[in-house]
């Protein structure tokens, strides 16, 4: 199997610069991601699926092929296509309700985020207590039971 190295470059290009465009703060930057990540995909599905041929119909040919196509690489990236499609208009309504709701199409950052995150920073680690091996576990713990509830006797 012989593979072309120029689609496997712009596969390449193509997933660098979407993942490059989804680490931006920009929504509509991060929507181009999404869309640039999928075609590489598209175009992964579509090299990976091998050289053309006749379709895969009984008694058709085409230019001679000996071979058929496949038509799961064809219907995987159909598929995928309406699946970017889908995940783009829902992006795209996202980015549409929070620019109407915040008049910024930045992303900012979430306070309770930040809060957090500083707050684990100056904490002090946990110290995470060792069960201890005498305990009979078949017993029941307080926790296993609900309050008031003393079961069938």
């Amino acid at each position: 199997m012989t593979t072309f190295l120029v689609p496997l470059i712009i596969i390449g290009g193509l997933t660098s610069t979407g993942v490059y465009l989804l680490l931006e703060r920009n929504l509509t930057r991060m929507l181009l991601g999404l869309l640039l990540i999928g075609n590489a995909v598209n175009l992964l599905i579509l090299t990976v699926g091998g050289r053309s041929g006749n379709p895969p119909i009984r008694g058709r040919t085409s230019n001679g092929a000996t071979t058929d196509a496949d038509p799961l690489a064809q219907g995987m990236i159909l598929t995928a296509i309406v699946i970017s499609m889908g995940l783009a208009a829902f992006v795209l309504a996202l980015a549409y309700r929070s620019y109407r709701l915040t008049t910024v199409e930045e992303v900012g950052n979430d306070p309770e985020d930040t809060r957090v995150s500083q707050q684990a920073g100056s904490q002090e680690e946990e110290v995470i207590p060792l069960p201890d091996p005498n305990r009979d576990t078949d017993a029941p713990d307080e926790l296993d039971a609900l309050p008031g509830f003393e079961g069938s006797k």
